[in-house]
């Protein structure tokens, strides 16, 4: 008589030495650690280099609500004591430098200049990148090697046909000229290349002319790129201290950075002064920054992508 056999139920833990289960994995703890080691030493290293760069801009707002004492101090005090506006009300209300119109005028100015910019680099741009002409890309790398001329160079010739104009000691002096210049059309250019062909042969089939084409498929989806060139453009203009020495002349046609290179030859060794001042010119051009950031990431990293 033979015995039957049983057959054992089966267990879910493995042999030792065996095959993990189906269903269970051991934690792998030491890949996730890590790479959370590496992800908070890469923010602590952000991190001060973020510190670094805000830093002396940190110390420049808090110089500006210190008295004039303590402003000049020897040991430098991070914490105003007493915090006062009497820096702002002297730069504000001053008669020997208006620097409200000072900042009037760079404000119209630098606008005007991005606007300028952007409708002759467009145009331009789409031109160099969609359509087929004979000499195309030897125009373009004739724009583009215009980039490689030192801007200083340019200084005699644009002041000659600036007098030539009458722009002497007006605000057009300083918003046309460079108005025309490569890095616009080069930009736009990029970024016109990585839209789809596709959209604008349809466009062509439901009967839009070029420049229909243009106005209503290319520069809607181009607001990024047009964005960040506007912003460059504004900067540029805001900030350009050499070329409004040379042609505005009286006090009240000075744009910011000229007027506040007088200003500090006025002032110099009120540092709550020309703090004050430095954070009136800074603190639009950060503030506009913060606005269209988002703009300026997506058209800079498209306008890279083809070539």
């Amino acid at each position: 008589m033979t015995t039957p056999r049983t057959t054992a139920a089966p267990t879910d833990s493995p042999a030792p030495g065996g095959p993990v289960a189906r269903g269970r994995r051991e934690p792998q703890t030491g890949p996730v650690a890590r790479r959370r080691l590496r992800r908070s030493l890469l923010h602590l290293v952000l991190a001060v280099v973020a510190a670094l760069y805000l830093s002396p801009l940190l110390y420049m707002l808090v110089t500006s609500f210190k008295t004039r004492g303590e402003a000049g101090a020897t040991e430098p005090r991070w914490i105003p004591d007493p915090f006062t506006l009497d820096a702002y009300r002297h730069v504000l209300g001053s008669t020997d430098s208006p620097v409200v119109q000072w900042f009037l005028n760079s404000l119209l100015a630098a606008s005007a200049h991005a606007l300028l910019v952007l409708a002759t680099a467009a145009p331009a741009a789409y031109a160099l990148a969609r359509m087929d002409f004979r000499g195309r890309g030897a125009i373009f790398a004739g724009v583009v090697a215009t980039l490689f001329v030192p801007p200083v160079i340019l200084l005699v010739p644009n002041f000659l046909i600036v007098n030539e104009l009458a722009w002497v000691d007006s605000l057009p002096a300083v918003i046309v000229p460079g108005a025309a210049g490569a890095f616009g059309v080069f930009f736009l250019r990029q970024f016109f290349l990585t839209l789809p062909a596709e959209l604008e042969e349809a466009a062509e089939i439901d009967g839009c002319n070029r420049w229909q084409i243009f106005v209503r498929v290319v520069l809607p989806l181009s607001r990024p790129a047009l964005v960040t060139l506007g912003l460059l453009a504004f900067l540029s203009n805001w900030n350009d201290f050499l070329w409004p020495l040379y042609v505005l002349l009286s006090p009240e046609s000075l744009t910011l950075p000229a007027g506040l290179a007088n200003f500090q030859g006025a002032n110099n060794i009120r540092y709550d002064l020309l703090m004050a001042g430095a954070v009136i010119a800074g603190v639009p051009v950060l503030l506009l920054y913060v606005v269209a950031q988002r703009w300026v990431i997506e058209g800079v990293s498209r306008s890279g992508l083809k070539g």
